[in-house]
């Protein structure tokens, strides 16, 4: 939303504007028309990654040598925004998650050797990453996973299960939380890079959900998979920390799409309501219209002007683990409260999938869930307050 009355975005230069005009442009003509078709088959297609790949949205802070070169969240932030804008936020996610959320591990965590096999696939839209944390009985006490990785030779020998894969049909490259020592909880842990056609590696159902249609989600399973030992990264023993490290990114990466959504839903509700009559007037003309969009705008303000604090926190490597998980877990609550009223406001068309609202509306549950579920947050914040 673009109003006199919000407060003007300052942490964005015109670089940032010219990358947002070419992102619009992208969502709008590549995206858009194709995201109906991908919402009733559960995936988009790989060329949309390809097409990404070839106008730079993918790797975005991947270095240079790689096909990156920007090293900067906030244009990962513009293409969450962008993508929320133009309605196709489901079909965006699966490139959402590959550039905020697991390539750090590669940027941080990979060798030289690594990131020149693995980085420029990542940044061309060839090579699609997913990450594999959750499994069948395995939530949020990721020290608890039960996929083991042990040690034979040159390789690792993985057996197990994950769901909830994003990407898990789509992906080449899978980065894996498995227990390279099964008697450890947390020292246990370490972060296995596993590639498509490694013999023992399927694919499961691909799972149908709620929410987030065209963004493919799945079950992967590991029979017996022998991974050279080169595909570990970083050290052994220390992938769970490694993740906790990553997790602020991927909490603030669900924040920003959550206010991004919340600013495109009242937009529409806006639109609706100054086009849909009653009683021989526009349905915003009521008072009871005018006031819940009225909260819904202010409360979407405060969470932007939040959020771009801690965007400008990330980019200087100061965000902290409190805070970010405040971000997430505030945000995604508004999301669902936003998008609650706004299809209220659409009455009987609300409930329709014609419209975009209503699969914002289902969107939008899963964002208190994943990324660690909304009660962990408090129990973080609540934990850092010394209690």
């Amino acid at each position: 939303m673009d109003k006199p009355f919000f407060l003007p975005r300052t942490i964005f230069s015109p670089e940032h504007d010219m990358f947002r005009q070419m992102v619009r442009r992208f969502a709008e003509t590549e995206m858009l028309p194709h995201n109906e078709a991908w919402e009733h088959i559960g995936m988009v297609s790989r060329e949309l990654w390809l097409k990404a790949g070839e106008q730079g949205l993918l790797g975005v802070d991947a270095p240079e040598p790689y096909g990156g070169d920007m090293n900067d969240y906030r244009y990962g932030a513009i293409i969450s925004e962008e993508f929320a804008r133009a309605g196709v936020a489901s079909a965006g996610a699966g490139i959402t998650l590959h550039n905020d959320v697991v390539l750090p591990y590669f940027i941080h965590y990979a060798n030289d050797e690594q990131k020149a096999r693995w980085l420029p696939g990542v940044c061309s839209g060839e090579k699609i990453l997913a990450l594999a944390m959750t499994e069948p009985n395995t939530g949020s006490d990721v020290a608890s996973i039960r996929t083991t990785a042990i040690r034979d030779g040159d390789h690792y020998v993985v057996n197990g299960a994950k769901t909830f894969i994003t990407n898990g049909i789509l992906s080449d490259i899978v980065v894996a939380a498995v227990k390279t020592n099964p008697h450890e909880r947390h020292r246990g842990v370490s972060m296995l890079v596993i590639e498509r056609g490694m013999k023992g590696f399927t694919r499961g159902r691909k799972l149908e959900k709620l929410g987030l249609r065209s963004q493919d989600t799945a079950e992967l399973f590991f029979e017996n998979v022998h991974v050279p030992i080169s595909n570990l990264l970083g050290r052994e023993g220390e992938g769970f920390a490694y993740m906790m490290n990553m997790l602020p990114q991927e909490r603030l990466s669900v924040a920003v799409g959550a206010v991004a959504a919340c600013e495109a839903a009242l937009g529409w509700t806006e639109q609706y309501c100054k086009e849909r009559t009653a009683f021989g007037q526009p349905i915003g003309k009521f008072q009871n219209s005018r006031f819940k969009l009225a909260e819904i705008a202010t409360e979407i303000q405060i969470a932007r002007v939040f959020i771009d604090r801690c965007i400008e926190e990330l980019n200087t490597k100061t965000l902290s683990a409190e805070t970010a998980a405040m971000a997430k877990w505030w945000t995604t609550e508004l999301q669902g409260r936003v998008m609650d009223t706004c299809v209220q406001l659409h009455g009987g068309y609300g409930f329709m999938m014609e419209y975009p609202i209503t699969r914002y509306y289902a969107d939008a549950r899963v964002q208190r869930i994943y990324a660690g579920t909304n009660e962990i947050m408090k129990e973080i914040i609540g934990r850092r307050m010394g209690f």
